[in-house]
């Protein structure tokens, strides 16, 4: 029985060899017959490189690039970005690739290199002979190519896709992740039917679209998500709001001085839309204890979110946004946003007092004291351990926010590093319930919408849509500094008033990088200060200019107090009208 097995072993074994070496046979002898058949042709190989530009400058990405030589294509060798016989340019524009000239060719021979993309002309390039270097290996080139916009079916479905979810966005008559997403999703199956019967319907690639997601900005909003969650269950923003009140001394007056105050502080360094979805159900139970309309409280609240935001990198959407396109830092914002801020916040204060005095005279409470025992007990704090452990690790990742700079880290890591550390500590205590947090305390929609609407301003951007209003923009500022401040601040804070300032800003972002490049005088990166001025301060405009608002009216329609669109506007559009002009006065003294 052992020895049949043993037989069958090494018959095995014999089949298998005879099969390999079969195999290796095949593999050798048509080549070798094929020498001996075909004679060789002797190549001569031409290493050419370069960059794709757009008129302002910047990459052109996935652009087909097409080489000559003394008007005959020739065959593409091997080049590194896997587009099988295609050679087309990566995400900075640029392109290599090896041909094969005849030999004998390249004596005197001139090259031509030919590129195209959908909604761009196709421009050709001729690198004389003097030009071409030899090398050892062969010949080398390079050829740098600017290539010219035109508008191809795929700008007009572009363009309109992008302003119809704009409409839906903006006027919240779809939920704007959907309506994001929608957009999206409609632009990249048109890139992939259409555009592959013609490729004048292409409008990105989905390589394109992933690359046009900003993580960075992902990862910040989500980190601060769960830090902001974690200290929710503390209790700390329900006792500042009882420590504001014992601070007033019951006058409603400095009551909502302190309230505007701390709502801007902690705008600055929490998302203000978490902010504001905290304070609100505080606010309104203290102004109903007072006998005075929430409203007295929550629309100051939400100027102030709103201003406060605007003095750090992460204090708002737009800001956020603003800082990993251009590179800008913390201490940045707050060096050049925090002063103009401050002062905006307390003349908020005086405005406050003109517009809700009369409201505000109108609280009574009999029993001051007792008041305050009920605050007492009603708003504390809830776990302290908690709340030290949070505490600690906000520190942390504040100080890391301001010297990111220094050590070359994206905020995002910072943000990250800290919910990390909280998220670990309260699983390890068993303080925190980890479904509940990433349930509810993780705005997954608010993510979402962003990578969507990176992919929404990436099209655009492909198509062309963005040169053309940069065009418009430095043709209307003529180039000049001074006009140039003083519209992209005013466009920007009435645009954001009247739409959602998260799509407006990722529209501007290159833009404005564009206008910094060209402008005499913009290095000091004025123009980015103006963007996150209109964009956030304009959003105090309308009762829709920004998360912000949406939030804070949405909790207070549902607990029976609502605004109508109007008489928001009354109180804010005015006073989004003095601190922009506090803005432009300050801009225009200082850059």
């Amino acid at each position: 029985m052992k020895r049949s097995r043993v037989t069958r072993c090494l018959s095995f074994l014999f089949v298998f060899a005879v099969l390999c070496l079969c195999t290796i046979s095949a593999g050798f002898l048509p080549s070798a017959m094929a020498a001996e058949d075909v004679p060789a042709i002797d190549y001569d190989l031409l290493d050419i490189y370069g960059k794709i530009v757009n008129l302002h400058g910047s990459g052109v990405a996935d652009a087909l690039v097409e080489v000559s030589v003394n008007g005959h294509p020739v065959e593409v060798a091997r080049h590194g970005n896997g587009h099988g016989e295609e050679l087309k340019t990566k995400q900075d524009g640029t392109f290599q690739a090896r041909v094969k000239v005849p030999h004998g060719e390249m004596e005197g021979a001139s090259v031509a290199i030919t590129a195209y993309k959908t909604s761009y002309t196709r421009e050709s390039l001729v690198i004389s002979h003097d030009d071409i270097a030899r090398t050892s290996n062969g010949y080398v080139a390079k050829a740098d190519l600017a290539i010219k916009r035109s508008t191809s079916p795929a700008f007009w479905i572009a363009a309109t896709v992008f302003v119809l979810a704009y409409i839906l966005i903006s006027f919240e008559l779809l939920h704007r992740t959907l309506a994001a997403m929608l957009g999206a999703s409609i632009m990249l199956v048109v890139s992939y039917t259409l555009g592959t019967i013609n490729p004048e319907y292409h409008i990105l690639s989905y390589e394109s679209a992933i690359a046009a997601i900003d993580m960075n900005v992902i990862f910040l909003l989500m980190g601060m998500m769960i830090i902001v969650g974690i200290l929710k269950h503390t209790g700390v923003f329900q006792w500042c709001a009882y420590k504001s009140y014992q601070l007033s001394r019951g006058n409603v007056l400095v009551l909502a001085i302190i309230l505007m105050l701390f709502t801007a502080v902690a705008s600055a360094f929490l998302d203000n839309v978490t902010t504001m979805l905290l304070l609100t159900p505080v606010s309104i139970e203290i102004a109903l204890s007072l006998g005075i309309s929430p409203i007295a409280l929550l629309i100051p609240e939400i100027l102030a979110s709103n201003i406060g935001g605007t003095a750090t990198l992460i204090g708002d959407p737009p800001n956020i946004m603003i800082g990993s396109y251009a590179g800008l830092t913390f201490t940045d914002f707050v060096v050049n946003l925090a002063p103009v801020c401050g002062l905006g916040i307390i003349v908020l204060f005086v405005y406050s007092k003109f517009v809700y005095g009369r409201e505000y005279g109108k609280a009574k409470i009999d029993d001051v004291p007792l008041f305050l025992a009920q605050l007492r007990e009603e708003y504390r704090i809830t776990d302290s351990t908690l709340l030290s452990v949070g505490l600690i690790v906000m520190t942390i990742v504040v100080a890391l926010f301001l010297s990111h700079g220094y050590w070359h880290m994206e905020v995002c890591i910072a943000a990250l590093f800290g919910a990390a550390l909280l998220f670990t500590y309260g699983l390890l205590t068993k303080r925190i319930d980890l479904l509940q947090l990433i349930e509810k305390d993780i705005e997954w929609t608010t993510l979402l919408f962003f990578m969507f609407l990176f992919m929404l301003v990436g099209a655009v951007e492909e198509t062309g849509l963005l040169d053309i209003v940069a065009d418009g923009v430095l043709r209307l500022s003529g180039g000049d500094l001074t006009k140039s401040i003083c519209l992209i601040l005013w466009v920007a804070a009435i645009m954001s008033a009247f739409v959602d300032n998260i799509p407006f800003t990722a529209t501007m972002l290159p833009i404005v990088a564009y206008l910094t490049e060209v402008i005499p005088g913009a290095d000091s990166q004025v123009l980015w200060w103006a963007l996150a001025f209109g964009a956030c301060f304009g959003g105090n405009g309308t009762m829709i200019g920004a998360s912000a608002n949406v939030v804070t009216l949405g909790i207070a329609e549902s607990a029976g107090h609502p605004i109508k669109f109007v008489g928001y506007m009354k109180v804010g559009f005015p006073y989004m009208l003095i601190s922009v002009a506090l803005a432009n006065v300050w801009l225009l003294l200082f850059y």
